[in-house]
């Protein structure tokens, strides 16, 4: 592998905040540490009840008191707290990687870089997506996760979603959209090496649980209306890897109406086979 000289990388911090999730935090940690280091990981803990993941090493953890809030008002207020603490960072650190503890930001393993590689050599205005890819279970080939194995070792398919393509790098102080899925003001800059892999609907019975925790109801709508990642995954055709590129062109000009600052599809829905390559990641 071509690497660049250890002193010519730039400092690079990841950011995330979670809440009964261990599954994945684990796995967040895991990753970004061999990409960056655990002491450049910053994590926020919703809830002074939340356990300190094993594998924390010398991350940075702070617990926050856990309030009750309607969905908007929580991702308005964690947003807000993540983004100032990444405007914190950057007085210190070149690079902020921002997402949720289910998302991976990855390059392409054909560039022969790391992650901190790659972006210490990728010329950033402001902000840098990785195309969005929403892996997805598809319930007619795969099975039930195994939750010691490596993710994508498990599953093949993914829905090319503008809703993961995110503007999770930055190296100027912003504030983030809900979610981190835009930047007001700041247009997306989609790069071509980048993907963000997004880890939310992997598998179903993980799925089933989380609604079982939350009550019958809950249980029944997922089973009555599925979930729309893994119904894409489990019955639309199955398109090859030459749409990552046409998906990255639409979505570097395309726009919704109603949301000037997100990129968009122009309503089509496509699944791709992820490369084979990307289990290189180890996630």
């Amino acid at each position: 592998m071509k690497t660049a000289h250890k002193n010519n990388l730039k400092k690079i911090a990841a950011i995330t905040m979670a809440r009964n999730d261990d599954f994945f935090l684990q796995r967040w940690i895991k990753y970004y540490g061999k990409e960056i280091g655990t002491e450049n990981l910053y994590i926020y803990l919703d809830g002074e009840d939340q356990n300190i993941p094993k594998n924390a090493g010398k991350a940075h953890i702070t617990k926050f008191p856990h309030t009750d809030m309607s969905r908007a008002t929580g991702d308005k207020y964690r947003i807000g707290k993540l983004s100032a603490l990444a405007q914190e960072l950057l007085k210190t650190y070149d690079i902020v990687i921002g997402c949720d503890c289910d998302e991976f930001l990855i390059v392409d393993p054909d560039t022969n870089k790391s992650l901190s590689e790659y972006l210490s050599d990728l010329k950033i205005n402001t902000t840098v997506s990785g195309l969005g890819l929403d892996i997805g279970q598809n319930l007619n080939k795969e099975k039930v996760l195994n939750k010691q194995e490596a993710l994508l070792a498990q599953r093949e398919y993914a829905l090319l979603s503008t809703r993961y393509t995110k503007p999770v790098v930055i190296n100027k102080p912003v504030n983030w959209g809900s979610g981190f899925h835009s930047i007001h003001k700041h247009n997306f800059h989609i790069d071509k090496n980048l993907y963000l892999l997004h880890f939310g609907a992997v598998d179903m019975q993980m799925l089933l649980d989380k609604a079982a925790a939350r009550g019958p109801d809950w249980v029944n709508h997922l089973r009555r209306r599925g979930n729309g990642t893994i119904n894409a995954t489990s019955n639309l055709p199955v398109r090859n890897e030459k749409w990552l590129k046409i998906a990255r062109i639409i979505q570097t000009y395309a726009r919704p109406i109603y949301a000037l600052d997100k990129p968009g599809m122009f309503g089509l829905k496509r699944v791709v086979k992820i490369p084979k390559r990307f289990q290189k990641s180890g996630i």
